[in-house]
C-alpha cells in the first residue's frame, strides 16, 4: 500500500466513491442487491443526504460581521437568482434541454457553491468580511433551492412539508452547532465521510453509459457557472462596493450538489428517469469549477491591482 500512491483532485472526496459505484453497478448490479446493512445503505440515498446535511448545518458558523453578511448575501443571493433563471429558461424556452441541459441539472449545479474551496480562496486573496461571508453562502446548501424553483413553477408536485423536512435537518445542525462546541466539533468531523458514503450510494444509482451522456454537456454546465455566473456574480460584487473577488472566488459548483437531482427524484417520481444523468452533469460541473474557479479569481485580483497600479501612476503625476 505504500507503492500506491493517490494523487488527489478537487472534488475526488464525492466523485471517487461514485465512481466505484457505478462500475458496481455497471457490471455487478446483482451485488447491490445481496441484502443487509449494504443494501439498505445503497438504497439509502435519501437518508444518508439528510445526515450529511445535519453534520453539515453544525459546521456552520452563524457569527459574522455586518459587513461580511452584506457579501455572503449579496453572491450567493445572485447565483440562487441566476440558476433560477437559467433553469426556468431551459424549461420553457428549450423543453427542458438546453444542450442536453436541463433545469433540474442547472439549478442543482448553479445554486450551490463549494465554500471550503471559496475559503482556501479568500484566505489568500481576500480580506476579513469576504473570508467571514461564507457563514452565509454555507447557508445554500442541499436540495431546498432546486425543490422550491421546480415547484414554484410547476415543474414539480412537491409539498410544502417536504420543502421544509428537507431543510429541516440544516437548520437542526446549525442550531446544535451553534449551541454547543462540543456538537459543533463532533458532527463537523463526520461531514467528509459522511459525503463519501452519499457519492458512493449516489453512484450505485447510475450506469457507465449515463456518466458518459452527462460528460460534455456537464463540462458546459461548468463553464457557464463560472465564466457566465461568475462574471455576473463579480460584477454584481463590485456593484455593491465589494472587490470583486468574493463574486468570484463563490463562482464553483458545490460537491453536495451531486446529490440533489437524487434528492427530488425522492420526493417526485417524475424527475427518477433525468436524476441520473443530471448528477453526472452536476459532477463534471464539480470537477469542471474546481480548477477554473481559482483562474476567475486570479484575473479578477490582477485586474484590480492593474487598476491600483494605474490610480496610483496618475496620482503621483498630479
Amino acid at each position: 500500500m505504500k507503492k500506491l500512491k493517490y494523487r488527489r483532485f478537487p472534488g475526488d472526496t464525492i466523485v471517487v466513491p461514485m465512481l466505484l459505484g457505478v462500475v458496481l453497478n455497471s457490471f455487478v448490479p446483482s451485488a447491490l442487491q445481496i441484502g443487509g446493512f449494504f443494501t439498505s445503505m445503497v438504497n439509502g440515498t435519501g437518508a444518508l443526504v439528510g445526515v450529511f446535511l445535519l453534520f453539515l448545518g453544525a459546521s456552520i458558523d452563524i457569527k459574522s460581521t455586518p459587513k461580511a453578511i452584506k457579501t455572503g448575501a449579496v453572491i450567493i443571493g445572485t447565483k440562487i437568482l441566476l440558476s433560477v433563471a437559467l433553469g426556468l429558461g431551459a424549461a420553457f424556452l428549450f423543453n427542458d434541454s438546453f444542450l442536453g441541459l436541463s433545469s433540474l441539472a442547472i439549478i442543482s449545479a448553479i445554486s450551490v457553491a463549494n465554500n471550503a474551496l471559496y475559503s482556501g480562496i479568500t484566505a489568500q486573496y481576500g480580506d476579513d468580511s469576504e473570508k467571514g461571508a461564507v457563514a452565509i453562502t454555507s447557508l445554500s446548501v442541499g436540495p431546498t433551492v432546486t425543490m422550491i424553483a421546480l415547484s414554484s413553477a410547476g415543474l414539480a408536485s412537491i409539498s410544502i412539508w417536504a420543502i421544509v423536512g428537507s431543510i429541516l435537518p440544516l437548520i437542526i445542525g446549525i442550531i446544535l452547532g451553534n449551541c454547543s462546541a462540543w456538537f459543533k466539533q463532533t458532527l463537523s468531523a463526520a461531514v467528509t465521510p459522511s459525503i463519501i458514503v452519499v457519492g458512493f450510494a449516489l453512484g450505485c444509482g447510475m450506469s457507465i453509459q449515463q456518466l458518459f451522456e452527462g460528460g460534455v454537456s456537464g463540462i458546459l454546465l461548468g463553464l457557464i457557472t463560472v465564466f457566465v455566473v461568475g462574471i455576473v456574480t463579480v460584477f454584481t460584487d463590485k456593484l455593491t462596493g465589494g472587490t470583486g473577488v468574493a463574486g468570484a472566488s463563490i463562482s464553483s459548483t458545490a460537491a453536495s450538489g451531486v446529490s440533489n437531482p437524487g434528492a427530488l427524484a425522492a420526493v417526485d417520481p417524475a424527475y427518477a428517469a433525468i436524476a441520473p444523468i443530471a448528477t453526472a452533469q452536476v459532477a463534471a460541473s464539480v470537477i469542471i469549477t474546481s480548477f477554473l474557479t481559482p483562474m476567475l479569481t486570479s484575473m479578477v485580483v490582477k485586474h484590480n491591482e492593474k487598476k491600483a497600479a494605474k490610480k496610483a501612476a496618475a496620482g503621483g503625476k498630479a
